[in-house]
Formats: structure tokens, C-alpha cells, sequence
């Protein structure tokens, strides 16, 4: 499985905005929001922006489209 990317973030006054190449993916505001810069300070950013968007693929989504029942 390859590794997110695409991700970016902006921070405006108490709002972070994250966007995957360029679309808006979430806005969090306040605590979620401080909560969230940490995380991306400490960590592997495009991993963390792809886990709090929820557009984080867990690999089996391929298998799962391939399978006999979700055939149409």
C-alpha cells in the first residue's frame, strides 16, 4: 500500500483547513484543531492528515471490490 500524499493544511485564526490535492477534506476548529497540530508536529503529517480526514485506506478495499458478492 503506498503511502498517503497530496495532503496540505492552512491555518486560519482558530481553524485548520486540510485539503487533498486541493479539494477541502475537513475543518477543525478549537481543541480538535490544536489537538491536530500537535499530532502533525510529532508525527509523519501526510499519515496524520489522512487518519483525521478519514481518508485513510486500510488495503483491502481492492479484495473487497474483487470478491463474487460485490460484482454487479
Amino acid at each position: 500500500m503506498p503511502k498517503p500524499h497530496g495532503f496540505t493544511y492552512e491555518v486560519r485564526h482558530d481553524t485548520v483547513v486540510i485539503t487533498h490535492q486541493g479539494r477541502a477534506a475537513g475543518t477543525l476548529r478549537g481543541g480538535r484543531a490544536d489537538k491536530f497540530l500537535a499530532e502533525v508536529a510529532s508525527g509523519d503529517s501526510q499519515l496524520v492528515m489522512a487518519r483525521w480526514t478519514g481518508s485513510y485506506k486500510f488495503g483491502n478495499e481492492r479484495t473487497a471490490r474483487d470478491h463474487p458478492r460485490n460484482r454487479r
